[in-house]
Parts: structure tokens; C-alpha cells; sequence
């Protein structure tokens, strides 16, 4: 995800000689960048303290890393974390002195930011001013749409929606090919149809201006093959209880990655 936004960021102009990046393994990816003038892992005594630290590390590994990154930061520092779980509290007592509070925004993008159609939530501490919150938006903005919430609370339930939703999507094309082959249609085909269907009817969500349930009924035909489908989709332990039920787990789960 760090990668992908970095990306972003040099397409829109950033001038590579103003990033650094710390990454103990980088990817051959990131290693090319190094061409283009970016710098790769120097000593925090050539780099000095940054203007925004975003911080894009696995959560569980965070302390770990935050204690190495504490070195780049200043008092007048941004820090941008895209970590699920990671609150605010914790990322100003690992990030800043301690009783110094600091200016943090948490984020949640998802990984269509690849491909510039992601979604980001963000929310920003107290101390963040609008000049940051300015930045931060620029920053997140060039991976997709950006939306700002008041409440830190909200974040576990927006984890759960947007940040783990494309593994929802992609799940139903595998599933969708699965059932395709379970009734008569060769592999192949099956997953060429589940994909292009999965894709295309979102890139219709994201054009039209109707409601996702106007457009379910745009496709159902009164006792017709759809409506037949979605009768089970729709039905008692379907979509609406699977989908309300994941959602549940995997708020619960970032909210456990708090802890």
C-alpha cells in the first residue's frame, strides 16, 4: 500500500529527491525509484527531521519500527499512519515525546489505491492544523477519493467496510466461477465470466448515479432467472446475514489490534 501511494505521489510531479523512504527489504520496485532520486534508507542524521512521516508498516510490527522512525521526527512533524488498528493514542506515544501530544492523522485506504480508484477515511488529531490536514489530503488524494470523519471511534467499522471490502469482492468473483463450473461451465470460461461481470458491474456502480438497490432491480425481472438468484441470495442466512456478520468479526478484529 506504501508502495502504491508513493507511486501516486511521483506521477502528480512530487519531486523524488524530497522522499526517503525506510524500508529494511525493499522491493524491486522501490529499489528502481532509487534512478529517479529517491533515498533509500539513509541514517536519520542525513535525512533529518521530515516534514510528514507516513507510516505504512504492518501493525504488529509497528513499536518495533516506530522506535526506528521516532529519529525523523520533529516537534512540527506530520505524521500519516495507514495502519489498521494503530489508534492515535498510540501512535503519539510511540512517535513523539512522551506528555507531547502530536500532529497525527489516521488513515484507512484499500489496495484499489494501486490503481488510483481506492477510498480513503481519515481523521486527525486535535494538534493537526488545517495546513496538515491540507497535506494529508493532497497525500491520501492521490490514490483515489478521500473522506474525513470527526470520530476515531468510526474507523474500526470503516477497516471493516472499505479496507478489508475488496477481499470481500474478489472472494465473490472466485465463488461466483466456482458455482459457474459447479453448473456445467468450463473453468476457464467461469472465471473470465465472474471477473468481467464482478468488474464491469462496478465500474457501472461507479458511473451511474442510481443506487446500488435501483440498479439490483434494473437486472431482476418478476419471476425471471435473476429474481430466482437473489431469493437465495436474499433469503434467510444469505448475503444481508454473511456480509453483517463479517463485518462484525472484522470490526471486532481491529478494534483487538488496538489493544
Amino acid at each position: 500500500m506504501g508502495g502504491a501511494m508513493l507511486s501516486g505521489w511521483l506521477a502528480q510531479g512530487l519531486d523524488a529527491k524530497r522522499v526517503v523512504v525506510i524500508e529494511p527489504h525493499p522491493s524491486p520496485e522501490i529499489t528502481a525509484l532509487v534512478a529517479k532520486g529517491i533515498r533509500l534508507n539513509p541514517q536519520a542524521k542525513e535525512a533529518g527531521e521530515v516534514d510528514t512521516l507516513v507510516v505504512a508498516v504492518k501493525p504488529q510490527s509497528f513499536r518495533e519500527a516506530g522506535a526506528a522512525l521516532k529519529a525523523f521526527v520533529g516537534p512540527s512533524t506530520l505524521v500519516v499512519s495507514i495502519m489498521a488498528g494503530t489508534t492515535i493514542a498510540v501512535l503519539e506515544s510511540v512517535m513523539f515525546e512522551a506528555g507531547s501530544g502530536g500532529s497525527v492523522v489516521r488513515a484507512m485506504p484499500n489496495t484499489p489505491a494501486a490503481i488510483g480508484r481506492g477510498i480513503t477515511v481519515a481523521v486527525a488529531a486535535k494538534k493537526v492544523s488545517p495546513a496538515q490536514r491540507a497535506v494529508a489530503d493532497a497525500l491520501l488524494r492521490a490514490t483515489g477519493s478521500v473522506e474525513w470523519v470527526d470520530k476515531e471511534s468510526l474507523m474500526d467499522a470503516v477497516t471493516a467496510v472499505s479496507g478489508s471490502g475488496p477481499a470481500y469482492v474478489f472472494l465473490l468473483a472466485e465463488e461466483l466461477a466456482r458455482a459457474g463450473v459447479a453448473a456445467g461451465l468450463p473453468a476457464e470460461l467461469a472465471t473470465k465470466l465472474a471477473r468481467e461481470t464482478v468488474a464491469g458491474s462496478g465500474e457501472l456502480l461507479h458511473r451511474s448515479e442510481l443506487t446500488s438497490t435501483t440498479l439490483r432491480q434494473n437486472v431482476t425481472s418478476p419471476g425471471g432467472t435473476t429474481a430466482a438468484a437473489l431469493e437465495v441470495l436474499m433469503g434467510t442466512g444469505g448475503m444481508q446475514t454473511l456480509l453483517t456478520r463479517a463485518v462484525a468479526a472484522a470490526t471486532q478484529r481491529s478494534k483487538d489490534l488496538a489493544k
